[in-house]
């Protein structure tokens, strides 16, 4: 069964994806599983962009996302090249949860 987004969920994909207004149903009609995956690929234009909509969240939210994906409920690995552009962003913001998410996802380095 899909995890279905909370209140919080939806309150980071509305900062992220501000144009969607609340929107969270996908193009083919079901709710978004994840909330970074459909940000990076469909509404980003670049790296550059997807970074700058992460930069909108608080530390507390990144960490929140951190979470998730710990709890693989987000899924960092499907973000393909903007996975590095979300490692770049917490290792800025949050630095101290980089590694138990590199370490979760069996990333070196």
């Amino acid at each position: 069964m899909a995890r279905e987004f909370t209140l919080k969920d939806i309150e980071i994909f509305n900062k992220l994806a501000p144009e969607l207004q609340g929107n969270i149903i996908s193009p083919q009609g079901h709710q978004y599983l994840f909330i970074l995956r459909p940000v990076s690929h469909r509404l980003a234009q670049s790296e550059e962009d997807f970074k700058e909509r992460l930069l909108r969240l608080t530390d507390d939210e990144l960490e929140y996302l951190v979470d998730l994906a710990l709890k693989a409920q987000e899924d960092i690995r499907g973000l393909d090249e903007d996975m590095y552009t979300f490692f770049e962003v917490i290792d800025e913001r949050v630095p101290h949860r980089l590694a138990d998410l590199k370490d979760f996802l069996g990333i070196m380095g």
